[in-house]
């Protein structure tokens, strides 16, 4: 591996994370929400996440995303590596989010759309 790719490793604390929060936020025709909803939950996330320190070495990730292709009811959210997708995530539902999963690892099933097992088959 490379020393850039090695350091961009590092800067990012890849190596730290314990959860993954992908956004649809940003699309480039809107569907699954107005467009300024889904960029307001987006500064939302990335602010109380920040706020939070739960960014950096706090173990969670985030991503904003163009699709994820439900294309109603959004914004529309996927964890990982649990792989619960979430419905309908303004600043409120992002918050229990945060608190319930993000932090405390259980889902917050009034906004799940579809919960994978995490059972080995």
């Amino acid at each position: 591996m490379d020393a850039l790719l090695t350091n961009k490793i590092e800067k990012l604390h890849l190596a730290d994370i314990k959860r993954h929060i992908f956004l649809c936020c940003d699309q480039t025709v809107p569907k699954c929400c107005d467009y300024e909803k889904g960029l307001r939950s987006w500064e939302y996330l990335k602010r109380r996440l920040k706020e939070l320190n739960l960014t950096d070495r706090g173990g969670i990730y985030r991503s904003k995303v163009n699709c994820l292709r439900v294309c109603t009811s959004g914004p529309i959210a996927v964890v990982y590596p649990e792989g619960v997708w979430y419905h309908s995530c303004r600043e409120d539902v992002l918050e229990r989010i945060i608190q319930e999963h993000l932090i405390g690892g259980q889902p917050v099933k009034d906004y799940v759309l579809i919960q994978h097992s995490q059972e080995k088959a």
